[in-house]
């Protein structure tokens, strides 16, 4: 089963900048998968952040457009999501998560709604993103 791992959570002042990444193990093609971030705060629901799609399209959500970019390096098999302008209640753990391309299409070809499906193929163990104002 291919594996991802995030990194590059920490705690930052509102107003500053963290780029996470996710790692997928050899032999996971980013290609054949769309790929996304999801973020749950202690008490809400697990929240989608931002997706990218096998032929490079990107979605996000509207709490974070304008903030935050996702992109992926296909040769190097690494996801990352650029955060500016970080906000307290961008507080959460993030998670990276992939929905193989033929199911994403089971569900409209969203990864956001595969997610709120539980449709989701695979998932790290998150890094934790900490906003102090």
């Amino acid at each position: 089963q291919v594996q991802v791992v995030e990194s590059g959570g920490g705690s930052v002042q509102a107003g500053g900048s963290l780029t996470l990444s996710c790692a997928a193990s050899s032999g996971y093609t980013f290609s054949t998968y769309y790929m996304g971030w999801f973020r749950q705060a202690p008490g809400k629901e697990r929240e989608g952040v931002a997706s990218i799609d096998s032929d490079g399209s990107t979605s996000y959500a509207e709490s974070v457009k304008g903030r935050f970019t996702i992109s992926k390096d296909n040769a190097k098999n690494i996801l990352y999501l650029q955060m500016n302008s970080l906000k307290p209640e961008d507080t959460a753990m993030y998670y990276c998560a992939a929905v193989l391309t033929v199911r994403a299409q089971l569900y409209g070809g969203s990864w956001f709604t595969a997610l709120r499906k539980n449709a989701l193929d695979a998932w790290g163990q998150g890094t934790l993103v900490t906003v102090s104002s």
